[in-house]
């Protein structure tokens, strides 16, 4: 079975790093990437968001202990330390600094292998229970939680209203609704011809999800009954 996680392999022995492609590949692991270096390390996190990073702890230039904690600044993926380093305080300290799981060398590469699976499978279940409160579509996502409309991880200004009409919509997939019962819904009061203001404040939210506001895929007009949230999922 193949799997799709990037995985980031860093250590300075060039035999280890292609010992545990050789295996992980054979476990399914397809996007193995490899950095001999912190700095090199640090590069190719700029250009790829991996999924879990194997690290040793010495380093030619940085300490891995010193890496992890600079990549905790940014991000949560799990840091699993590979090192030679086998004291209760150097375990302690690799994870003060952020580690998730320590291997000791030598080691068995079916172990590590083991080992990143299941790191991999708690961060499944965390991602899961944690994408209940999102919304996710091909152009944007919303957090419910946050209140935040994201596209390409850019946060987009929404006024709150906007945001409660684009929240509505998506909460709502394939129904028709009229510009009464939008405003009604939205605004929380009957609707007094003032049509312009659904219509202006959907023409807002166009222009800032819709891959094209002259033709929308999300937010659609049925002509002579009212609108219509057309969810265009995001493939995984």
């Amino acid at each position: 079975m193949k799997m799709e996680q990037h995985i980031l392999l860093v250590d300075d022995e060039t035999g280890i790093l292609d010992m545990l492609e050789i295996v992980l590949r054979k476990e399914g692991f397809q996007n193995i990437k490899k950095a001999q270096s912190g700095k090199e390390a640090l590069q190719m996190i700029q250009e790829f968001t991996p999924r879990l990073i194997v690290l040793d702890i010495m380093l030619p230039d940085i300490s891995g202990l010193e890496l992890c904690m600079e990549l905790r600044k940014n991000t949560d993926v799990p840091v699993l330390f590979l090192t030679a380093k086998t004291s209760d305080y150097d375990k302690l300290a690799g994870f003060a600094m952020g580690g998730d799981d320590y291997i000791t060398k030598p080691f068995n590469p079916m172990e590590l292998a083991a080992r990143i699976k299941v790191q991999l499978r708690h961060q499944q279940i965390y991602l899961h229970k944690e994408q209940k409160h999102i919304l996710e579509f091909e152009d944007f996502s919303i957090n419910k939680d946050s209140c935040e409309v994201k596209q390409n991880e850019i946060i987009l200004e929404f006024t709150a209203l906007e945001y409660s009409l684009l929240l509505f919509f998506a909460e709502h997939p394939n129904r028709i609704f009229t510009v009464a019962q939008l405003y009604e819904s939205v605004w929380g009061q009957a609707n007094f011809g003032d049509e312009k203001t659904v219509v202006i404040h959907i023409s807002k939210i166009r222009k800032k999800i819709e891959p094209s506001s002259e033709k929308p895929k999300y937010i659609q007009n049925i002509r002579g009954l009212g609108y219509k949230f057309i969810p265009h999922k995001k493939e995984n």
